[in-house]
Formats: structure tokens, sequence, C-alpha cells
């Protein structure tokens, strides 16, 4: 019997950096959902990859000293290392640099042009390089991209188009008889309402003020922008081919049957992808589902706001399955999740120690310690037996109807609340006193075998999202993993089965205060590590004696118009299309200023965050390279051109005046 097929996808991943936990949930998501499929007999294909051309990887490689691909090969790879980090199970990772998926973008973006679906003219307006995207003025919020919130550009340059009015219609229509499409619902709402109805301006398609791109063949001072090439690899991917050769997946597998997103680029997913597949006579995939963000704290994870986490980083605290049910667990349906430190703890200590480890553990441990570890089902049941056994089979198809939704979050939490009534059913029943009466130890091994059977089916559920902690599970109670359909009876764990002799800690319990003080720690040795660096500069400088022309004196009321404080770097990021400046946010007292400085040769912005710093406060703001200024790090220069920030000689709190 052939398995019927069933194809999910992940947004490919944006090679400008390393990936942060929020964007980690994505593909963990997508892996829950793509076991869960196979589980249920499907035969999945679960592709993911990185996005890796354009302007910003462009400007990235030349601040970094090297070529496109070198900068791209780096950061792809450290994506790949994160993925298979957090035990995803994706078939393929396409990258956009791959030989095959360039090759067909050209021949598609020529398709198209040929059909009169791509059209030459000129683009002006303004663009976010962050996002590759440009937007007209009144798409803009407060003057910014209405995407990310960063400064945009003016821009105008020749360029392609795909007329997106030659399928505008047919896209409504599509959207108002299939439902499903677009999911949440919420989601739908916002592209039919603030895109499509009020209706849509063509794709620009090529650029030519960057050339780290796929060449347009037929127009080589062209590049295929970003998006074409980028949602392409959906189908690329499979063995397309816009000659009609296909390949066998691609003739499997399309259309998707799920493209996972974040909501950020729905837009992009909704409207110009499914348009290009029309241009192209292929069928739209099945459903695209923009999930929410997974915030850290009350807000947006941002290198810029220094808050961001790093799966690997919290795996080295909680583990890989921890993490993975955090990310998940954490996540509603249509609002976004939040992770904290806090949070976290709490949920390794409460869910996953004490309601999942703790009854693993007491159920293992008491079958060793009254029948030698021997699991028998003597068949002496009582009432209060059905109650646990009709929630164990009612239990697998409501975690199947909450993934039918793609409410995973709501799955996870019914298999929770079998492995709960599991630890009732142990107060309820009281094996410890069954064991003090000879004549109850057949009621004894019931109890046990059912314990023992309810914990099998709740970790085979468990297999799609804590694969690792599924299979210990069932590896110490000397059991295979089930399938959905081998769930839908109770009894099927074999009597008579011995299970471990010593059971596995699963999950240990951790103190929030040690935990928070680790963190602590860590962030202070990243910061003495930077503050070690700068007295050594500091140092090598004093050695030197450096005449200056001197400038034209000014009075003491001059000098008294100049406000200087310390203030602490809480975050910092390089300004883009600047090899010279920094971004920092500089927390002075008890109000933050963004301050742009020319120090890019001398500090990464990895070395800047946590220094106490000398601020000149008052300076008029300014824009430099487009981004605003409010204020001034000092800093001395050495004849070498060499500069040194100036620090507060004693440990002195943000805000402190200098005088």
């Amino acid at each position: 019997m052939n398995k019927k097929p069933y194809y999910i996808t992940t947004a490919i991943a944006y090679t400008s950096g390393k990936p942060h936990i929020g964007n980690s949930y994505e593909i963990v998501l997508a892996d829950s959902i793509a076991r869960f499929k196979r589980q249920q007999g499907y035969e999945v294909f679960f592709q993911t990859g990185t996005d890796e051309h354009g302007q910003k990887i462009e400007n990235k490689a030349s601040d970094a000293g090297i070529t496109p691909k070198e900068f791209v090969d780096k950061v792809a790879g450290e994506i790949k290392d994160i993925w298979d980090m957090m035990n995803t199970s994706y078939d393929k990772f396409i990258r956009t640099t791959d030989t095959y998926h360039e090759k067909q973008i050209q021949k598609i973006f020529k398709k198209l042009y040929e059909k009169g679906d791509i059209y030459k003219g000129y683009y002006e307006g303004m663009y976010c390089t962050p996002c590759e995207s440009f937007f007209t003025s009144s798409q803009l919020v407060d003057g910014k991209c209405p995407d990310c919130g960063r400064e945009v550009q003016p821009a105008k340059e020749e360029a392609y188009f795909l007329k997106l009015s030659n399928y505008t219609d047919r896209l409504i229509e599509h959207i108002k008889t299939h439902p499903e499409f677009i999911q949440p619902e919420s989601r739908k709402n916002e592209m039919m309402n603030n895109f499509l109805l009020p209706g849509l301006q063509d794709l620009c398609v090529s650029r030519t003020s960057f050339k780290w791109g796929i060449p347009v063949d037929f127009d080589d001072k062209h590049v295929v922008y970003v998006w074409l090439d980028a949602l392409s690899n959906y189908i690329t991917g499979l063995g397309y081919d816009a000659d009609g050769n296909h390949g066998e997946l691609f003739k499997k597998f399309w259309p998707a049957d799920l493209h996972l997103i974040g909501k950020d680029i729905l837009r992009f997913h909704t409207i110009y992808w499914p348009i290009m597949l029309m241009a192209l006579d292929i069928p739209l995939p099945k459903q695209v589902f923009g999930h929410p963000w997974l915030l850290q704290g009350e807000g947006k994870m941002s290198k810029s706001k220094g808050n961001v986490l790093y799966a690997d980083e919290l795996i080295d605290f909680f583990g890989v399955d921890a993490v993975r049910y955090f990310v998940l667990h954490e996540m509603p349906f249509d609002n976004d999740g939040v992770i904290t430190w806090e949070l976290m703890v709490e949920r390794m200590n409460s869910d996953l120690a004490n309601t999942l480890g703790n009854l693993v553990n007491r159920t293992i441990s008491m079958s060793n310690k009254y029948f030698g570890g021997i699991v028998n089902n003597a068949g002496v049941k009582e009432e209060v037996d059905e109650e646990l056994i009709t929630l164990a089979l009612e239990t697998p198809k409501k975690v199947v109807a909450k993934m039918e939704q793609l409410r995973v979050a709501d799955g996870i939490t019914e298999i929770f609340t079998l492995f709960k009534r599991c630890n009732k059913y142990i107060d309820e029943t009281m094996p410890w006193v069954l064991a003090k009466e000879e004549e109850k130890h057949k009621r004894l091994e019931t109890v046990l075998y059912n314990l023992v059977e309810s914990i099998c089916i709740g970790a085979s559920l468990l297999e799609s999202f804590m694969p690792d902690t599924s299979a210990k599970i069932l590896q110490q109670l000397n059991a295979k993993v089930r399938t959905i359909d081998e769930l839908n009876q109770y009894g099927v764990y074999v009597s008579g089965t011995k299970v471990t002799e010593t059971p596995e800690i699963l999950f240990a319990r951790l103190d929030l205060k040690e935990v928070l003080e680790k963190v602590e720690a860590k962030k202070a040795v990243e910061v003495k590590e930077v503050n070690t660096d700068s007295e050594k500069a500091e140092d090598t400088q004093a050695q030197a004696v450096i005449d200056i022309p001197a400038k034209e004196e000014i009075t003491y009321d001059d000098f008294m118009k100049l406000q200087f404080q310390v203030g602490e770097i809480i975050a910092c990021e390089a300004v883009q299309k600047s090899k010279k400046l920094l971004c920092s946010q500089v927390k002075i007292g008890s109000q933050v200023k963004q301050i742009v400085s020319g120090i890019k040769a001398h500090y990464s912005p990895e070395e800047m965050v946590g220094k106490k710093v000398m601020v000149l406060v008052n300076l008029k703001p300014a824009k430099l390279a487009g981004v605003l200024s409010e204020g001034m790090l000092l800093c001395a220069e050495d004849e070498n051109g060499e500069l040194a920030l100036m620090v507060p000689e004693k440990k002195m709190p943000a805000g402190a005046e200098i005088c």
C-alpha cells in the first residue's frame, strides 16, 4: 500500500547571522508536524534551508573583508549545525547558492518575461535593506519600514517587475473559495483587507545596485531580486524544471501541504508567491500558516535590544528536549509566546521533572520493588481504572484533532493531561498500601500494568515533540513506539515484560537562583574579557606622548554648556552601508540614547556591550548614514589612528555626572 505524500517546508533562514531561539522555534515546530505525520503513516518530505543572496549579505561580507560566498558558507553551516543540534528530521537542506537552484531561477525569470508577466521599467521609492523590500511613502510607518521599523533610503533604479494585476482577481477568488489556504484566520483577513482588496503595485523582481544575486542571463546588469529567488526554493528543491522535465520528487510531493512561516513574511508567501505560481501554471500550496513570534520577556528578540537567546545557550542549561518542549508548549496558536529564564525553570521543574520524570521513575521503581521488574496484567479491575483507561484511549484522538488544526501547544497539553492523570491514579490506588497485603498483589499487578500501558501511550504521542525523551521512556519500559493507528486500543503492552532495573533521571530539578547566577556569571565573563582588552589598549597608548594642535580657547560658560555623563552600552550593532559606524544603545540614568560612532575598525559590536563609557549627552541629534545619533562617545586617539573609549577609572553607575 502506497503511503500518502505530505510536503512541509519552513521559510529558509536568511544568512545574515546566527539564528536566535525565535528563529529556531520555526524549525522545531515544522519538525514536530513532520514527525507526527510520519507517525500517522504519511510519506513526508520536509524541506528547510538558507536564503543567501541580496544587498544585506553583500554589505556584511564587505564589512567582514571576505567574499559573499565565503560569508554565506560560514553562516549557512552555523544554521545547519543549530538545526541538527535541535534534533530536526528535515529531508533536504536547500541553499539558494546551489547550482541547480540558480539555473532554475534564471529559467523561471526568462519564462515569465517571455510570457509578458515580467517587464522592464524603473523603480523609485523607499528601500529597506534589512527586509530587502521597496515601499511607497504611504506604506511607511512614521517614515520607517512598516515590517521592521528601521530606517529606509530613497532608491531609483532600472528594474524588472512582475505584473501582479494579471492574477490579483484570480488570487482573491482562490482565497475566498479555499478558507484553509491562509491560517490563522486573522492573517487571512489582514492580507485581504490591507493588500489585495485595495489593489497591488507590481512587484520589483530584479536589482542593479548590487551584484550578489543570480544574474538575469539575458540582461546581465540585473540580478534576480531576493524574493523571487528565495520563494522558488519550495519547487526547485523538489526538482522543478521550468522546461517541464520535472524530477520525481516534484511530481510526487507538489503542491505543498504546508508552508510554515513567520507572520512577518506572510505577505510574500500568500500574495507574491501564489501569483508567481499562477504565472508558471503550477498549483498553489494547500496551506500557508503564519505562526506568531516567540518573545523574550515583553519584546521581540533583537540584537539591537540586547535580549537575544540562542538555542545552543539554552541547551547548555536545559538539554535539547527541554528546549523543544519550552518553545512548542509556550507558543499559542495565533498570539505571540513568551520565553524567560524564570518560565523555563518553572516548566522544567513542574512539567518535566515532576509530572513526567517523577511518574516514570516511580512506576519503574515500584515495578522493581514489588515484582522484580516484571509487569503483568492480572486483570483485577476496579472502577477507578476506567477513568484512566478512557482518557488513555481518548488522548490520541484529541492530539490528532489538535494537530490537524496545527495547534501544537494544545496537543502537547493533552499528552501531559494524561501524565497528570497517571500521577493521580497512583494517589488513588496507593500501590504501597496494596503491597502490604498478599491477597491484593494481583490488584497491585493490574495497577502497575495500567500505569505502564498509559505511559507507553503518552510516550508514543510524545515522540513527535520530544523524540529523545520518548525513546528513553520506552527503552526503560522495554517497549516500542507505536503508530497513531496502534494507539486506538488499550492493553498492547506485553504482559510479563521486564522493565529496566535502574530508572534514568529524565529531567533534574533546577534552582532558579542558581540558574540566574550562572546566566549573570556568563555575562560577567564576557564583559570582563571586553574590559581586559580595553585596559590593554589603554596601557599601550599611555606609553606614547602625543602633541596635537591647540584649538581656540573657550570660556568657562562655554564649557558648562556641555553635559558629560557615564553611560552603559546595553546593545550595539553595525550600521548598514557603512564600514566605519557602530550604533550603540547607551543607558544613561533612567533613559537610553542611541549613539552612532565611527569606531567599527577598533571595536566589534560584541566588545561594546557592557562597557561603561563617557558620553557627551546634550549634543544635538543628527543622522549619520541615515541613522539617528543622540550623543557622542568620548575616545582617545594615538599617532597611529588607534582609538580607545574613555572609561571611568573606578566603578561608577550609569548616569553619573562627569564634572
